[in-house]
């Protein structure tokens, strides 16, 4: 069956936004390609924890990353750092609210990952 040609294609009245023009998205977007700090922010989300249990909750990153993005996550107040002195003192993370409220997009994202992009082999 051959396809009909529309001379008036459906036109839209609205542009979607520019990066330029949307900072707040350009920043979200900055976050998430900065590597690993969503699944830090996912391990984070089972509770507080050390850098020795979020290293075991996401495999595969490196104690000098972990450390790296555990610091810039603290410093945009994602998570919150709770050190406790003693002859060990240690420092332990957990998410900030405003690392809680960022649950809800990531999850959405994590939702749509798992039924739209395929599984590496």
């Amino acid at each position: 069956m051959p396809t009909q040609h529309n001379p008036h294609p459906a036109r839209r009245t609205e542009h979607p936004q520019s990066a330029d023009s949307s900072p707040a998205i350009t920043r979200a977007f900055a976050l998430l390609s900065n590597g690993w700090n969503g699944l830090i922010l996912m391990a984070l989300a089972k509770g507080p924890a050390d850098s020795a249990q979020i290293r075991e909750r996401v495999p595969g990153i490196s104690g000098r990353t972990l450390a790296q993005r555990l610091q810039e996550l603290t410093a945009i107040d994602l998570i919150t750092q709770d050190v406790r002195p003693g002859l060990s003192s240690r420092t332990r993370y957990a998410l900030s609210p405003h690392g809680n409220a960022f649950l809800i997009p990531l999850a959405v994202l994590f939702l749509w990952a798992e039924d739209h992009l395929p599984a590496s082999s």
